[in-house]
């Protein structure tokens, strides 16, 4: 466990069953000496433990989540534990750049191929008021751009995080993209979006396929089931079995990390 790149990281999940993973995350924050808090639930639909790891000590909270659970068959490397690998990666990094008067909860959820059920429950049972906005990671490892997507109207915290990228030299389109609501997709901030939070998908993407891309999510009947055997990147490996940690990409991670760490830091007020 000596090696924290993101990667590295990743490895604690990948290949492994959703049991497995779910017991390796709170194995490796121990074997760290990072102090966590478990959420568990049991639903009809399912049951799983949640994990969340606070820093700092504002009283404002930017929450930032990614599911550590994968679809049965596929080894979920890019969906999620390269997200998984980058929060982890952030955990000794992060401290010194989180602004007074703020503080970064990394929430590990369980269950989000089955509904956003983790978040859900999350929402359900944890005080949020505290929380100003969120970015649930999503196959964060192939490409070179970061997209936020699920953007509709313009909020305060959407143009905080921008304004913050650009600050970092990371240029609209060029090295990010704002993208609207996606009708084929989700992931775990919209169970908080629901409850009236500000929350946005956070993913990185190819830009060279960037047009594709968009026909994809944006047009699911015309373009997404028509292309379901040639699926641009890096929707390729997506809930397939070739989902392999051989095909992540590091510098896709490290933009990630990047990208995540201007954020924190351009919190400041």
């Amino acid at each position: 466990m000596g090696d924290d790149a993101p990667v590295a990281l990743a490895r604690l999940l990948c290949g492994r069953d959703n049991p497995a993973r779910e017991a390796a995350l709170p194995r490796y924050l121990q074997y760290r000496g990072i102090a966590f808090s478990r959420h568990r639930f049991v639903r009809p639909e399912g049951r799983g433990d949640s994990f969340a790891v606070e820093l700092g000590e504002g009283p404002r909270v930017l929450l930032l989540c990614a599911h550590h659970d994968a679809v049965p068959g596929s080894p979920g490397a890019n969906d999620n534990a390269a997200a998984v690998g980058v929060l982890l990666h952030l955990i000794p990094r992060l401290p010194s750049r989180i602004p007074r008067g703020w503080r970064v909860r990394l929430l590990f959820t369980a269950a989000e191929e089955i509904d956003y059920l983790g978040a859900r429950a999350y929402v359900e049972e944890i005080p949020i008021q505290d929380v100003a906005g969120v970015l649930s990671l999503e196959l964060c490892g192939i490409g070179d751009t970061v997209a936020l997507w699920d953007a509709g109207a313009e909020t305060p915290f959407l143009g905080r995080v921008t304004a913050a990228l650009e600050a970092a030299g990371i240029r609209r389109d060029a090295g990010y993209q704002v993208v609207g609501r996606i009708p084929m997709f989700g992931s775990d901030h919209r169970a908080f979006a629901a409850a009236g939070l500000p929350a946005y998908g956070f993913t990185m993407v190819p830009a060279a396929h960037a047009v594709a891309l968009r026909r994809f999510v944006l047009s699911p009947v015309r373009s997404g089931f028509r292309s379901l055997l040639r699926r641009p990147p890096p929707f390729h490996t997506y809930h397939t079995s070739d989902d392999a940690l051989e095909t992540l990409e590091p510098a896709a991670l490290h933009r990630a990390t990047a990208a995540l760490t201007a954020i924190v830091a351009g919190l400041a007020d």
